[in-house]
């Protein structure tokens, strides 16, 4: 097999991203990054992206319609499946020539992989975009995948509709966040970009579902005692007032306790961050 440098499936250009890890997710303790956290290893092996994400007349020819009546892409979820299976077929009929003994597919990128490309500076990124991901939605990464499939939604309810987008900032595309949007309805303001990438198949590695409850509960009680309760008391006790500290035991015990509480938002120790080895190892559904 020949490596390539890149590939052209119609008129899509993909670049090729070496294999190697991305860090994702967020290590910060506060409690408002808890949506953020596990930070983790994700090992992707070397896959093919778009530099750029799709434009309207690149759909118009893929479909061979004519678009000219949209100022920009709708996309919700009947398109976007029906774009991921003509990019197929084409990539079946162009390209033989990968390696024969991986199975390959083209969708959209999961976030690993679209961290991975950015990292490798294989894509271009326009500030004040919203970019399509192939994960599902969650309320962390517990459970994330490690190997660079995409993320399975696992819930009940209308979210289950929802995808992950990345999010870039309206002055700064070095800043990006992960958001979502409902695919079961038409979104103005997305753009996609595709990935030929293999096809991972077998036991996949996960983020661990569950944390260390009982070291957290101890080290939240740690420093809310040191951060709230401590000072609290100490405060008064240095100014003089150490009748105070007898007499409104109850007052300054409450409001220890409630700083303490309220510096958890903001900080706490970092997080350790889950490595691939580290990782949870489940038995693939398909």
């Amino acid at each position: 097999m020949i490596k390539m440098s890149s590939l052209i499936i119609d008129d899509f250009k993909f670049s090729l991203v070496p294999s190697g890890s991305v860090f994702v997710g967020e290590s910060k303790g506060g409690w408002i990054y808890s949506s953020q956290r596990p930070r983790h290893e994700v090992q992707c092996p070397e896959f093919y992206i778009m530099d750029e994400s799709m434009t309207l007349k690149q759909l118009s020819n893929l479909l061979n319609k004519n678009l000219e009546h949209e100022s920009e892409i709708i996309w919700n979820r009947e398109r976007l499946e029906h774009v991921i299976s003509l990019l197929n077929e084409l990539l079946n009929k162009e390209h033989n020539d990968l390696d024969s003994k991986k199975k390959w597919e083209v969708r959209c990128p999961t976030q690993g992989e679209w961290l991975r490309a950015e990292e490798q500076n294989k894509i271009n990124i326009k500030c004040k975009t919203k970019e399509i991901l192939a994960d599902s939605v969650s309320s962390n990464y517990r459970g994330a995948m490690m190997d660079g499939r995409p993320r399975k939604f696992t819930g009940h309810g209308p979210m289950k509709w929802h995808i992950a987008t990345m999010e870039i900032h309206p002055s700064n595309k070095k800043i990006c966040a992960l958001s979502s949007a409902p695919m079961d309805r038409e979104n103005r303001g997305l753009i996609a970009r595709f990935v030929i990438t293999p096809v991972r198949e077998g036991a996949a590695v996960m983020v661990p579902k569950k944390a260390d409850l009982r070291a957290n509960i101890r080290d939240e009680l740690l420093w809310t005692f040191l951060l709230g309760v401590v000072p609290s008391f100490a405060i008064p006790w240095l100014r003089g007032m150490g009748d105070y500290v007898y007499s409104g035991w109850a007052n300054l015990l409450f409001g220890g306790l409630c700083i303490g509480f309220v510096s958890g938002a903001f900080w706490r120790p970092k997080r350790p961050t889950i490595m691939f080895e580290d990782g949870e190892i489940i038995e693939s559904s398909e």
